[in-house]
């Protein structure tokens, strides 16, 4: 019965998980902050990064990345990166990161990938990420991606259809409630999950009441063009779900599955940044 045995229906019935239990086991490890903002006085911010960031390029470069805050209608007040990769960009990613890290940990990668793929990238620190305030729980990731939708919007004028809307892992859960809400761009979502209960229970075949995350039941409302990446021995989320949301996209592109990669290491295979660049730079602008 829906993959679930009596024992463990009967368990689900008598005690249920609630949703932000499902939440904290599966998707909440935030580190110890690994940078901070100073204010300089024009109401931006300047970036420091401790050792544990492990920035790879020069002081000068940390020109081009700016920092600000800005506050969630659930009255967190997060951080907000936006990092300028390239003069020419036609498009801006919108970065929901993955569950593990924060934006000084990504500041890198980010620099790095918008310069390869012509991208600029902004990206948030989920509440109780970093130094954003508050405490990480699935309505707080839906608040803050709406309060980072709004920053970029506002802030530096980008248009929806200029706008790439990328989550990893934890992250692709408020792009897809996003993206389920705004035609944008394009949507990439990458080593993507179906559901809280899906991941805890991977033989369930239907959302629970108490279920979180349940992106499953969001995609068929995504009109943009989306791009779903897995790595195939993915030992977090299966490959299953990347497969699942792929099959559930109602404008799926080709899809990129990582032939033998696992849950943190898509970006470390050449295939990654080879479809990235051709979905961006080619599929996009045709």
């Amino acid at each position: 019965m829906n993959g679930l045995s009596l024992s463990e229906l009967c368990c689900l019935f008598c005690c249920p998980p609630c949703p932000s239990r499902i939440a904290a086991k599966l998707a909440f490890l935030p580190p110890e902050p690994t940078y901070d903002f100073h204010a300089d006085g024009t109401g931006k911010y300047a970036l420091t990064l401790t050792d544990r960031a492990e920035w790879q390029y020069s002081e000068r470069e940390k020109e081009n990345v700016e920092g600000f805050f800005t506050r969630t209608n659930r009255g967190n007040r997060i951080a907000c990166l936006f990092v300028r990769c390239s003069n020419t960009a036609r498009f801006t990613i919108l970065f929901s990161h993955g569950n593990a890290v924060d934006l000084g940990q990504m500041s890198s990668f980010y620099l790095g990938l918008g310069s390869r793929i012509n991208c600029n990238i902004f990206s948030y620190d989920y509440s109780g990420y970093g130094v954003s305030a508050g405490k990480p729980s699935e309505k707080n990731l839906y608040a803050d991606i709406d309060a980072a939708w709004l920053a970029l919007r506002t802030r530096y004028g980008i248009s929806p259809e200029n706008i790439i809307l990328y989550g990893q892992s934890i992250g692709t859960v408020p792009t897809v409630d996003l993206a389920a809400r705004y035609e944008v761009g394009a949507v990439i979502l990458h080593s993507p999950l179906m559901s809280g209960m899906r991941v805890a229970f991977p033989n369930t075949k239907r959302t629970w009441f108490f279920d979180a995350f349940p992106s499953i039941d969001k995609v068929p409302k995504v009109t943009s063009p989306t791009l779903v990446i897995h790595g195939t021995e993915d030992e977090v989320i299966d490959f299953s779900h990347g497969l699942t949301i792929f099959e559930k996209c109602p404008r799926a592109v080709e899809p990129l599955w990582v032939e033998g990669a696992g849950h943190n290491d898509v970006e470390l295979y050449n295939v990654y940044l080879e479809r990235l660049k051709q979905f961006v730079n080619v599929e996009l602008v045709n």
